[in-house]
């Protein structure tokens, strides 16, 4: 029956309460930090939702042109189709496709851009990235063997003045059988195409061909390497690892999460950075109730005198007061849940309305290439982030529940 009284106590001293000017006071700074831990419990939840957005929308869009796995010829695979046997009896391996990798000069209308270039089987490519989803004009299979056809980047065509069926000029250098000082021979291209992915590296700087043609321009007889998709993109660094003892050398295995790792450790930054500016927030928050406690401490001395001469233990009057900064607590954490929760789901469609109410646009497509600010609601943050808020909470109510439990019944009860 202990506990029942305790609870009965700190609730009661959670409600607002009516009368005097000081309890109004009082009343006044619980509410402030109820609200306080709601608002930066909410910010936390939605940002971290953006967060986590972004880090989504990055990845699908790396690996729309980025394979799971590569298996690099050094320098080059003579015999692409048995390594690409090899690597698909590893269980994770759904599809694999053969690729030329090389550097180039793209020269058009007296504009001069520098390019990576990519000899790509359209037929094969489609099972292993997701340039075709993201096409603006032509399509892959407009690549044919012999015809010189090029598929360029949106930003880098736009830069070089083409539009469909221009030409561009392609500059390589390297290619077997040429003396090192002469000069690189230059290849016609017929643009087919463009696509853009929203991602500055490739829309400005990725020219696609064919694989016959690319082997042409650079003097291969075999491929530059293997690109493999995967069942599951997370699990490539072990079939990475799993390829790397069984395949032969010389062959180089690199995934995506190796070739690409600065962008997300960028995001994972970011993401550590915020959470922390914001968990601090919510500990300001949280500490106010450590204010609105030791003024009701104070307020309620001749209440805690009056339980203690009944034979309240110490440890029960400091059980009322931390039930009573717990439940402050619990209700602002529930609050910004909610808010938080309701936020993430629907601030693409919020951001938006904002944008257009007051004239402002928070993301620039021209810099950003994302013109809607992504959400990606985790479970695990929003767990995460109410623990941290209650455990907050919690921390903040153990001071002045020790203060309570240490009044001196004789003395608070001396001038009542």
């Amino acid at each position: 029956m202990a506990i029942a009284y305790e609870l009965a106590i700190g609730a009661r001293y959670t409600r607002v309460r009516r009368g005097s000017r000081r309890n109004a006071f009082i009343s006044f700074i619980a509410l402030s930090a109820m609200a306080g831990i709601a608002l930066g419990v909410a910010a936390l939840i939605a940002v971290l939702s953006v967060v986590n957005g972004f880090s989504k929308e990055l990845r699908e869009r790396i690996l729309a042109v980025v394979s799971h796995v590569e298996l690099r010829g050094m320098p080059q695979l003579a015999d692409w189709r048995q390594v690409a046997a090899d690597a698909a009896r590893e269980p994770h391996v759904k599809a694999a496709a053969p690729y030329v990798a090389g550097q180039a000069m793209l020269a058009a209308g007296g504009v001069n851009r520098a390019a990576a270039v990519r000899g790509i089987d359209p037929a094969r490519e489609e099972a292993v990235a997701d340039v075709g989803g993201h096409m603006r004009e032509g399509a892959l299979a407009d690549l044919r063997p012999g015809e010189f056809g090029i598929v360029l980047g949106a930003e880098l065509a736009r830069a070089l003045q083409l539009r469909i069926g221009d030409t561009v000029a392609l500059i390589a250098p390297g290619g077997s059988g040429r003396a090192a000082a002469s000069l690189p021979p230059v290849h016609a291209f017929r643009l087919v195409g463009t696509f853009e992915l929203g991602m500055y590296e490739f829309d400005n700087g990725l020219a696609l061909v064919n694989l016959a043609d690319a082997q042409r321009v650079y003097g291969l007889s075999g491929v530059s390497g293997v690109r493999l998709r995967l069942d599951d993109a997370f699990a490539a660094p072990f079939v990475a690892r799993d390829l790397w003892r069984k395949l032969p050398p010389p062959i180089e295995i690199r995934d995506w999460t190796l070739s690409h790792s600065n962008y997300f450790l960028a995001v994972a930054g970011a993401k550590r950075i915020m959470s922390l500016m914001l968990v601090l927030i919510v500990a300001v928050a949280a500490f106010n109730i450590v204010s609105a406690q030791v003024m009701m401490v104070t307020d309620k001395q001749a209440d805690i005198a009056v339980l203690r001469t009944l034979g309240a233990a110490p440890s029960s009057i400091m059980s009322i007061f931390i039930v009573q900064g717990a439940l402050i607590g619990a209700i602002g954490v529930a609050l910004g849940v909610l808010g938080g929760v309701v936020l993430a789901l629907n601030i693409e469609t919020l951001v938006p309305l904002v944008e257009r109410m007051f004239n402002v646009q928070f993301l620039d497509k021209s810099i950003y290439h994302i013109a809607e600010l992504p959400s990606d609601l985790q479970r695990g943050d929003v767990v995460s982030v109410a623990a941290i808020a209650l455990a907050l909470a919690l921390v903040a109510t153990i001071y002045p529940a020790w203060k309570a439990s240490r009044v001196n019944p004789a003395e608070a009860l001396r001038y009542e």
